[in-house]
């Protein structure tokens, strides 16, 4: 089959599941409602959450979120769309640079791996920040590379430099200094280990600081002349306590990224482990030849270590090191035998064998939660698909076909991975608001107020189209309400008060805000509820 029709198989699935699922509380909620809330107040230069000031991180993704509002409507697949193109780019990316750098077979054996790693995948159907800023890294990383071929003219050389700074400037945009700081780490850690301070000067350090400025410095100019309070929040809490503390409650060990990296990279373990240990003895070039596959090395490991090292870890962190592994195990793919590839669909087949088990097991077992009976059929299906490329993938092998067996374990896990993220909502239906916010719409008129009381459950502004009401519960909005306190109720036994003196209210809270209020004898009439909150409305 034409390769140019894999891949626009492979964009049908890739952008198709968009719609398919609610979004999670709270990170899709809240990076779907502030650019709602931008196009709802025209303000695009001060990001707010529930109408409350949100310094946590800068605007890129707001504002491209936003500007798929503007022209499609706000929708699930509209708030999920720039994450989801930024993971399919890095793809095509990385395949289209590796072919440049290593061949192209290793290119599209690259884009192969990155395209099926689980976690690389499942990355690019949720709506965080973490794949737009991994786009923008590899970018980054792509232009070095680029830029340090051996036979690159002086404009080239140029071109591809300004083309990493501008994207390491759009890092910083999407996701704060992290954008500088890791390809900084990594250039460093590369030019220390083989004492190449040359490289300093074909990094064009001059013109780059003023394509990073141009790039960053009007919107945090313009932010902080809005908000004097701005700078301290963002630049000393969110970065320096963040990484330095847990005042964030993210108590995971040293090693927590060991099992991250090995289950995300699945199906191709092996292959990502064999290109990391081939990486550092491939390149023979000279002394003072720039050795592309050292620097991913390095890139990968030290995004590694800086996020291992951190006291503040969540699973994606880490997403930027899979567009280095891929590029490493491409190559590494490139340069085996047939026999040696059909053994690279081992650990595809013990996954798809392992998640069948567990999903045939969930379909029988008594006394399993219904949820998990509800995801069962989508994690056999899951396992089933992962399986068959993995089977099909080896016996194309053991036939000389390896070519077309690396393309249907890439296909297996692609499949793999979009159907346990499209099955989520039936294992946690609980985490979004989406029929609670249903039950919720015929009720609401103009003027109704919306109380959020001891919780605030971050996806119902997004599917209510506006704001509710936080009632002694500051959530994450702790800074943004010290800032502006009017908009908040601080005493949660205010609200009876609220409640009675409203013709008519809705209100969310937790069972036990509910069941401490209704012994209390406060009016309220249950609308919708899950398992961790419930709707009322004043009677």
């Amino acid at each position: 089959m034409p390769r140019l029709v894999l891949i626009l198989l492979a964009a049908l699935l890739w952008f198709g599941n968009l719609e398919h699922r609610p979004l999670l509380d709270p990170d899709e909620g809240r990076y779907a409602e502030i650019p709602r809330e931008m196009v709802a107040t025209g303000d695009w230069v001060t990001p707010r959450l529930n109408g409350i000031k949100y310094f946590e991180k800068p605007p890129l993704q707001y504002w491209m979120t936003a500007l798929a509002y503007e022209v499609f409507g706000a929708h699930q697949w509209t708030a999920r769309l720039w994450t989801a193109l930024c993971g399919f780019l890095g793809i095509l990316l990385v395949g289209w640079t590796g072919s440049r750098l290593f061949g192209a077979a290793s290119g599209w054996n690259s884009a192969l791996v990155l395209g099926s790693s689980l976690g690389y995948v499942a990355a690019g159907q949720i709506n965080t920040l973490d794949m737009g800023v991994t786009w923008f890294l590899t970018l980054a990383l792509c232009g070095f590379l680029l830029a340090q071929e051996a036979g690159a003219t002086p404009r080239a050389r140029l071109g591809w430099m300004m083309v990493a700074w501008a994207a390491a400037g759009l890092a910083v945009l999407t996701k704060g200094l992290i954008g500088l700081v890791l390809p900084v780490l990594a250039l460093g850690a590369y030019i220390v280990i083989h004492w190449d301070w040359k490289l300093l000067r074909r990094l064009y350090l001059g013109r780059g600081f003023l394509v990073l400025i141009a790039v960053t410095a009007p919107w945090f100019i313009a932010v902080s002349l809005r908000n004097p309070e701005f700078p301290n929040f963002f630049f000393v809490h969110e970065h320096f306590q963040r990484f330095l503390t847990q005042t964030h409650q993210r108590y995971q060990p040293w090693w927590w990224f060991v099992p991250v990296l090995l289950v995300g990279t699945l199906p191709w373990v092996l292959s990502a482990t064999g290109g990391l240990a081939k990486a550092w003895f491939a390149d023979r070039a000279g002394r003072d030849a720039f050795r592309p596959r050292r620097f991913l090395l390095l890139w990968a490991a030290t995004i590694f270590l800086f996020f291992s090292a951190s006291s503040s870890k969540l699973h994606a962190y880490i997403l930027p090191m899979f567009p280095a592994l891929a590029l490493l195990a491409g190559e590494f793919l490139s340069g085996l035998n047939h026999r040696q590839r059909a053994w690279q669909a081992v650990p595809g087949a013990a996954l798809g064998l392992a998640l069948a088990g567990a999903g045939l097991y969930a379909s029988f077992a008594e006394g399993l939660r219904p949820e998990l009976r509800a995801y069962a059929p989508w994690v056999i299906a899951a396992g089933a698909v992962g399986l068959a490329g993995a089977m099909a993938a080896a016996y194309s092998a053991r036939r000389g076909a390896s070519g077309a067996g690396l393309t249907a374990l890439a296909a297996g896990g692609m499949v793999m991975a979009l159907l346990l993220v499209g099955g989520f909502d039936r294992l946690a239906p609980h985490r979004s608001g989406k029929e609670l916010a249903a039950a919720m719409a015929p009720l609401l008129g103009p003027g109704v107020p919306i109380y959020s009381v001891g919780a605030y459950e971050q996806t119902i502004p997004f599917y209510l189209q506006r704001t509710v009401t936080l009632v002694g519960d500051r959530s994450e909005l702790g800074f943004g309400l010290d800032q502006e306190p009017e908009k908040w109720v601080p005493d949660i036994m205010r609200f009876p008060e609220l409640w009675t003196g409203a013709p008519h209210a809705l209100a969310v809270m937790t069972p036990f805000v509910y069941q401490t209020f209704f012994e209390k004898g406060v009016p309220m009439e249950i609308v919708a509820r899950n398992r961790d909150y419930v709707v009322v409305r004043k009677p």
